[in-house]
């Protein structure tokens, strides 16, 4: 059964004054606040008022998150992620410094391709919603990255393709700095020139068993508690499909804004989609990103020895096309295609292995 190797950032068995007050404020390190429980897992909110022991570690809360940052599989193995704010988080302000996350975030601004010295904007949670000739376009970006400047109006409306007045509304309504100057009004912080996407993809979990306590929440609760405690596995093929469903869209839309976009994974999620698709990620190892861009962060050793915060400091990039076109040559479309088929003698031995259920009789 797999264990949880870190509770809010810190590793489970790690009984230090930090890591213990970390957890007694339900706090997340990497992102330098309350853990929100990875973003979109309340479901897995603990409510503190049905467990009084519980109630009494974390003091004035009523409910917290199950601040579960990693599972661990096999003792000797990698843990695998299954917080996207453990794997990376990019904070509003003080990009490439803070401690826990330095090498990841200095990592990305450098395939970025921005020089050195961009002042670059932070869009979070960016829903996009068009429509266009009963074509519908809408997706969630977790992050896009943009350079930003002090424009002037008639800049702004050539670039948007609309009127000052309506535009200034709606700058006005989300609180971008405005000023005048020479009967001309400028905005700051205006985002302009090419985008960059990024896109953080962790493990989902399998969901566990109430009955054996493996569910998230009920590891969660024994772990803080210091008892013995199983986790969930790790729900493979439900990373994949997320990923696949997404991955050349978002890929092909950084590229039509004149931008990139890059994946955010951990190196085992790797792993495990070179070995269950047809495409080979690690043939794609590169030190400059193309159409379809992959930046892979490890724990390395570092897992081996877990005391303290860890931060992730083995980080490779994958990049490749799209697709191979007629040259048939290995692309990222590889990820859609079967790893290997197997032989129809396989088939055979797998329905004697059961009588049908039925059978018909075709008109």
């Amino acid at each position: 059964m797999s264990k949880i190797f870190e509770l809010f950032g810190y590793p489970v068995n790690d009984q230090s004054p930090e890591a213990i007050e970390t957890r007694k404020n339900a706090q997340c390190p990497f992102m330098g606040a309350d853990c929100d429980g990875g973003g979109n897992r309340y479901l897995s909110n603990v409510n503190l008022k049905q467990n009084a022991e519980l109630a009494a570690f974390f003091q004035g809360r009523s409910t917290v998150p199950s601040g579960v940052c990693s599972l661990q599989l096999q003792t000797d193995a990698s843990p695998w992620i299954v917080c996207p704010r453990r794997l990376f988080f990019l904070a509003k302000s003080g990009a490439g410094q803070r401690v826990n996350q330095r090498f990841s975030e200095r990592l990305l601004l450098k395939h970025s391709g921005y020089p050195s010295g961009t002042r670059l904007g932070v869009w979070a949670e960016l829903r996009i919603t068009y429509r266009k000739n009963k074509k519908f376009f809408q997706y969630t970006f977790d992050y896009i990255l943009m350079p930003t400047a002090s424009l002037d109006q008639h800049q702004i409306e050539q670039l948007m393709g609309s009127d000052w007045t309506t535009i200034r509304r709606l700058v006005e309504a989300s609180g971008y700095s405005m000023a005048r100057r020479n009967g001309i009004e400028y905005v700051d912080d205006f985002p302009d020139g090419y985008p960059v996407i990024v896109e953080v993809m962790t493990s989902s979990t399998s969901g566990g068993n109430k009955t054996k306590r493996t569910t998230i929440p009920m590891a969660f609760e024994d772990a803080i508690l210091g008892k013995s405690h199983d986790g969930p596995g790790i729900n493979y093929r439900q990373v994949w499909a997320r990923m696949v469903s997404q991955l050349i869209v978002k890929s092909e839309v950084g590229l039509a804004w004149g931008g990139k976009t890059i994946w955010v994974l951990q190196d085992v999620l790797v792993n495990y989609i070179s070995s269950s698709t047809a495409l080979d990620v690690r043939q794609f190892l590169t030190e400059n990103t193309d159409e379809v861009n992959i930046l892979s962060f490890s724990y390395g050793d570092s897992y081996q020895v877990p005391v303290g915060l860890i931060e992730l400091k083995d980080g490779e990039l994958f990049a490749g096309p799209i697709s191979s076109g007629e040259t048939k040559k290995p692309s990222f479309q590889d990820m859609i295609r079967a790893p290997v088929a197997p032989p129809k003698s396989v088939l055979l031995r797998s329905l004697l292995n059961r009588s049908p259920t039925g059978s018909i009789v075709v008109p």
